[in-house]
């Protein structure tokens, strides 16, 4: 039986709020019928952001640039050179198909990129530099053609290190403009910016919901709500080293949950205590506490059976494993985003820099999908062909049978216009 030394005060909710989701659909309508006009009034009244043009030029691009610390250039760069290995390896374990299933019967599959991709880069209190690394760059490793890239101005100005990473990534436009008039602009289209295909990036709530009602105009990423982190850890570890990792990711925001299982109560209540302590110097302990006194929770376990059962029951978006049997947990999580492994690594080795996708399942959607990454960004799409003329009528054979079960006419007239023509009688 679990014992919870300390829960959270809500669980929390699926699904947009009905009153944000119907201000998001009134901008994106107002979007759609007015175009350039209305993003313009949206910029100006929720960014104080007015340019005459919000696409950046290659001069303004370099000028950004060259305002950048070459250190932080440097520091940019080696991030994205670890991301760009790993989608690298990723795509290259992708491999088209083709197969003789019959004789002369060939399928087959090939894997297309898509043509646009749009990128959102939140800026607000937290530019998320990070962000470009893993939707810019991990586009343009998976062959597509064109991705536009949109980040909002912070204090009327041009945030240099997103833009330096937009540009070092490989971003064919970029454009500085937030929030819904930013996704809404690369998905429907405006006088300024062509649609793309398919939209990724993080946002706050009111970005999130937009992807959510543009999905089915475009492809989006995944659906996103706030960051979540799971350590699942015993006494080979310590309460500063918990403690630091849960609070490192309840920074986030306000409604994201931080949660220790552990098999050591002592470790329990000494995180706990870690917790309140880094609390009274953390930077971000404004945001930070109300995450953990709202969506905390330190609950101890029997054993690493019950610990991993729980841990695919709440299918969170990081898992942290620092136990004295790591590989039990690889080899038997079924339900995460990403996974931790060791004391030694971090949920923000992965947000950052280590190669890994930050952009990642929350909200129990890690039960049915995975985090971004190339593959996102590529189409499997197949053919076939038949040139055995015994093979294609007895295919018709068949076919014709199965269409009549089904009272499809038009379907069973294909097939046996087949069988007819190249050595079968129809039944």
């Amino acid at each position: 039986m679990a014992d919870i030394l300390k829960d959270a005060s809500t669980k929390g909710g699926h699904g947009a709020d009905l009153e944000l989701a119907e201000r998001v659909r009134s901008l994106i309508a107002d979007i759609e019928a007015r175009g350039e006009a209305a993003v313009r009034e949206m910029s100006k009244n929720f960014d104080s952001w007015e340019p005459e043009q919000f696409r950046l030029t290659e001069d303004q691009i370099q000028e950004t640039l060259d305002r950048v610390d070459p250190g932080t250039i440097g520091d940019i760069e080696f991030a994205q050179s670890q991301i760009r290995k790993f989608a690298q390896a990723q795509l290259d374990s992708l491999h088209d198909v083709e197969v003789e299933t019959l004789p002369g019967v060939t399928l087959g599959h090939k894997n297309i990129p898509v043509s646009a991709v749009g990128a959102y880069v939140p800026g607000g209190r937290y530019p998320m530099v990070a962000s470009a690394h893993m939707s810019v760059l991990t586009a343009k490793v998976a062959g597509v053609a064109r991705v536009a890239t949109c980040t909002p101005p912070i204090g009327g100005g041009i945030p240099a290190e997103t833009v330096a990473a937009m540009h070092l990534a490989g971003a064919d436009e970029i454009y500085l403009l937030g929030g819904v008039q930013a996704v809404a602009s690369m998905a429907l289209g405006t006088e300024f910016l062509e649609p793309v295909d398919v939209l990724v990036g993080p946002g706050n709530a009111f970005v999130a919901e937009a992807k959510r009602q543009l999905y089915g105009r475009v492809g989006i990423d995944l659906p996103a709500g706030p960051t979540e982190t799971l350590l699942l850890a015993d006494d080979t570890v310590d309460g500063e080293i918990c403690a630091t990792d849960l609070l490192g990711q309840a920074e986030h925001g306000p409604t994201s949950p931080a949660v220790l299982i552990t098999t050591s109560r002592q470790l329990g209540l000494d995180t706990i205590a870690e917790v309140e302590r880094q609390l009274e110097t953390l930077p971000t302990a404004d945001i930070a506490s109300v995450a953990w006194a709202d969506y905390g929770r330190v609950i101890v376990v029997e054993d690493n059976n019950e610990m991993l059962g729980m841990a695919n029951e709440l299918a969170f978006e990081h898992v942290q494993a620092m136990t004295d049997d790591d590989d039990f947990f690889l080899a038997n999580m079924v339900n995460y985003g990403a996974l931790f492994l060791g004391p030694m690594t971090n949920v923000s080795y992965g947000d950052k820099v280590i190669g890994t996708n930050h952009t990642l399942p929350t909200q129990g959607a890690a039960r049915y999908t995975g985090g971004l990454w190339v593959g996102k960004f590529i189409k499997t799409v197949t053919y076939q062909r038949v040139i055995d003329r015994a093979s294609s009528a007895m295919i018709g054979e068949y076919c014709s049978r199965l269409c009549a079960i089904e009272n499809f006419a038009g379907h069973q007239a294909q097939a046996d216009i087949r069988v007819k023509r190249y050595g079968g009688v129809a039944r």
